[in-house]
């Protein structure tokens, strides 16, 4: 995207609009050549004996939407452009310019009819939130304003006074400020946010009601005022701290007025008087433009003070701004002149260049809030690295809840360059946040699959909670059991009596008949296990552990407890497994010694 604009592009575009009539003139027409090129042929009065008058006028446009051009045609060529503009981030303004009765109004804001009679705001504002949900990089604020120039003095449309003061006199008065860098702005005009094309819409038929409107003879709903409609648009890269600023001004100037031909008296007098002036100094400040372009005339005074209108168009006249102009002329032959002089000043406009680059800066806000976010990062980093971090091996709920938050918004940020901020750093929370990265993904894939998406038997609390409490019933179930078994072993006197500890040979008077006590114990069953035939394995302990192992029926209930002592669990099983262990020790203990 170019910063500033070509010198092609610098000049203000201008269109043509006819209003349809039932009784067209035939004093105009298209060039047959030049589809943009509009010519005049006026006849010559034949009762003049001298008559110098000039009867054949050219005019060159953009664009020229014939009699028969839809709204959507209208839009299309012009308004898509400077919606477009300003989400690239330049400043844009359309105008319409013309007679009282030649469409301005209905070009710019439409008709009330039927939905296809939409003009250029209200279209506009639904393609601006239409590229809002297209475009997912980048983040968007919009808001609105709406300016009514009324003899020359500036209210706000969308001001609450208006439900309340009824004399529009006695409403506040909107004044232009101008800072030390020469840019303008305004006080006492209100500024809304919008973040839907319904808030917006609405605040423009608000608007449009209070707008103020007459009646005259060429016009039965005559706008007796200039209207300035603002969207502003603010725009932001994801992750990025530069922020594009654009606004874009739709105005609807009111119609220059022949008092003759409109018969106006009273209010409705003074008003056209003012409407004629405002556009008479707008039309001083084209020409001053356009000799100081023509002539480069850098000195050239610009009347922009002369009237309100011209102070608020500063920008979109000869300033940062794309600009486009619509003239519009009635097709019937009793308004060829007006029609003439409107098209004369729209070539005056297409002469005027403006300068428009990219209004992009950084956002001192954004900036201040990135350096404060690394400052307590590295300070979290200086600590783990020192091991002042104060990790206990534990986490809360509370610290579990705030870094499942913490990672679910990391994984919404549609900023690739965002960073995961867990707070403190602690062995803890990593594995914790690893934890829960892990579950999020499988979650993720088994969506992705079409499968039902299962709790993590292995993490979920719940399901731990579950399975630990079904454990326990086990236990409980089986304890008396092993403690009954254990009481049995403890009755058995004389297998007790020969219990001795390992390593320790018997003594001679144990050992006299050892042969004979080898026979005698052959048949003897120990813990359902019966003696062992061979004598190395007897007198090996390592060997005759293992003879004892493998045939011992209850061998597999100890290699389940020993996997249960694995788990994190353990001190919630512990008084449950503890005499099961016990037991199958004794047990041990008790046939290696009557060996």
């Amino acid at each position: 995207m170019d910063k500033t604009m070509d010198e092609e592009d610098r000049g203000i575009k201008v269109y043509l609009r006819i209003r349809p009539s039932k009784s067209s003139s035939k004093y105009f027409l298209r060039d047959d050549l030049d589809e943009n090129m509009i010519t005049f042929k006026i006849p010559k009065l034949e009762n003049l004996i001298v008559n110098n008058s000039r009867t054949l006028y050219n005019f060159k446009f953009h664009g020229i939407l014939e009699q028969n051009a839809t709204q959507e045609e209208v839009f299309n060529k012009v308004g898509k452009s400077a919606v477009q503009n300003i989400l690239n981030g330049f400043n844009s303004t359309v105008f319409t310019y013309g007679q009282t009765g030649s469409g301005k109004t209905f070009t710019i804001t439409g008709g009330p009819a039927r939905y296809a009679d939409r003009g250029i705001i209200p279209r506009s504002i639904s393609t601006l939130f239409a590229e809002f949900q297209r475009r997912k990089d980048d983040l968007f604020s919009c808001h609105v304003s709406y300016l009514e120039i009324y003899n020359d003095k500036g209210y706000d449309l969308l001001s609450d006074e208006h439900s309340q003061i009824t004399n529009l006199e006695e409403m506040r008065k909107v004044s232009i400020l101008e800072d030390e860098e020469g840019g303008f702005h305004f006080r006492n005009l209100s500024v809304h946010p919008v973040t839907s094309e319904e808030e917006a819409l609405n605040l423009l038929f608000l608007g449009d009601t209070n707008r103020a409107i007459g009646e005259t003879a060429m016009n039965l709903t005559s706008s007796r005022s200039h209207c300035i409609f603002v969207l502003g648009l603010e725009a932001r890269a994801v992750g990025s701290e530069l922020v594009t600023r654009s606004k874009l001004n739709l105005v609807d100037l009111a119609g220059s007025e022949r008092v003759h031909k409109t018969n106006s008296y009273g209010q409705t007098l003074n008003e056209a008087k003012a409407i004629n002036s405002s556009l008479f100094f707008l039309e001083m400040v084209i020409v001053a433009l356009q000799e100081r372009d023509m002539h480069g005339r850098e000195r050239t005074h610009i009347p922009y003070r002369n009237s309100m209108m011209t102070s608020v168009l500063r920008d979109s006249l000869g300033g940062n701004c794309k600009t486009l102009m619509i003239a519009t002329i009635s097709s019937e032959t009793s308004q060829t002149d007006e029609s003439i002089s409107t098209c004369s000043f729209a070539q005056r406009v297409a002469l005027v260049k403006n300068t428009a680059s990219v209004n992009q800066e950084l956002e001192p806000l954004l900036v201040i809030r990135r350096l404060k976010a690394d400052i307590i990062k590295l300070r979290e980093e200086i600590k783990f690295l020192k091991g002042e971090s104060g990790d206990d091996g534990l986490i809360t709920e509370l610290q579990r809840d705030e870094l499942n938050r913490a990672i679910k918004c990391y994984i919404n940020d549609r900023d690739q360059r965002t960073e995961l901020n867990i707070g403190s750093i602690t062995i803890t929370k990593l594995n914790e946040a690893f934890r829960l990265f892990k579950s999020i993904a499988q979650e993720m894939q088994q969506s992705a699959e079409g499968r039902p998406i299962q709790e993590d038997k292995t993490y979920s609390e719940e399901s731990s909670v579950v399975d630990v409490e079904k454990n326990i019933t086990k236990f409980q179930n089986t304890q008396p059991q092993r403690h009954d078994e254990v009481v049995d072993c403890n009755k058995d006197k004389d297998v007790i009596h020969h219990l001795r500890p390992l390593g320790i040979k018997p003594t001679k008077s144990d050992s006299s008949n050892d042969h004979n006590g080898f026979l005698l114990h052959q048949n003897q069953v120990v813990g359902g296990v019966n003696r062992c035939p061979d004598r190395a394995i007897v007198e090996d302990p390592a060997a005759a552990f293992l003879w004892f192992k493998t045939r011992y029926p209850g061998i597999k209930a100890i290699d389940e407890n020993k996997d249960l002592l694995k788990e994190k669990v353990f001190y919630s099983y512990y008084p449950y497994i503890l005499p099961i262990a016990i037991r199958g020790i004794l047990l041990t203990h008790r046939y290696l010694c009557s060996l």
